[in-house]
């Protein structure tokens, strides 16, 4: 396993039991509403998400009809996704494994890659596999989606530190430029509330990079993908320029 990956591995390990309280504010239903327009809707489809977290995202194209696989390379984030489906009574396979080198039993319809997750793979050969990776598990016509950060975004990062605090979770969230343009580093202390009133310390150390949309755009057309498109506009006025969403057909 490369030290990437273990790095990757490491820092969600405490993050995966508040990661769904430090989410509210992600408006989930706009990106099934984005992949239904685009596809159809789900029934009867096969989807994998790629970087599911907590299966909010997976879940939610269950409860629509879909067949699906949620992949995560955090076992923390999958152990939450289990619990969180068995809770909601739907059925998911969960399983732990890397976007860069995964397979598949059977071909899928729908392939997505959400909340940036594409922004913590290092480098374009690393985005490249990964394409290439869901090129081989998507079916002839099959769709991809994925979000990643704007420029504009990661600089915004860059204007930190920022400060969160309420009853239960409290966090302190640094910044500094990565070695690499459009890159940055997090390090983020949290204070969590325990049940005898103390408070739990740990922290988050976690990198991302980015690169232009057109750089996406062509990555996907030297990996066979077409009729590719972008907005910025998926998560509302709000969230406008913040993120880039990409869809692609094979």
């Amino acid at each position: 396993m490369s030290s990437s990956k273990w790095q990757q591995i490491k820092m969600y390990q405490k993050f995966a039991t508040i990661y769904d309280r430090l989410m509210e504010d992600i408006p989930y239903e706009n990106y099934l509403a984005w992949v239904s327009h685009e596809t159809g809707g789900f029934a009867g489809k096969s989807v994998m998400e790629l970087g599911c977290g907590t299966g909010t995202l997976a879940i939610g194209f269950a409860h629509l009809g879909a067949k699906v696989i949620g992949l995560d390379l955090s076992a923390e984030m999958i152990h939450q996704a289990k619990l969180k489906s068995v809770e909601e009574e739907v059925d998911v396979e969960f399983i732990q494994g890397s976007m860069t080198d995964f397979t598949v039993d059977q071909l899928l319809d729908i392939i997505v890659i959400p909340i940036d997750s594409l922004n913590y793979l290092e480098s374009k050969v690393d985005i490249v596999t990964t394409f290439a990776s869901i090129y081989r598990a998507l079916k002839p016509g099959g769709h991809l989606f994925f979000d990643v950060h704007s420029l504009d975004k990661i600089e915004a990062y860059l204007d930190g530190p920022f400060i969160y605090e309420d009853d239960e979770v409290a966090y302190l969230w640094s910044t500094e430029p990565g070695e690499a343009e459009y890159s940055v580093y997090h390090d983020i202390t949290f204070f969590v509330a325990a049940a005898d009133g103390r408070y739990d310390r740990f922290e988050e150390h976690h990198y991302q990079r980015t690169f232009p949309v057109v750089e996406y755009q062509q990555l996907l057309q030297n990996s066979g993908f077409h009729s590719i498109t972008s907005s910025d506009d998926v998560f509302g006025e709000e969230h406008e320029g913040l993120r880039q969403f990409i869809h692609a057909v094979k």
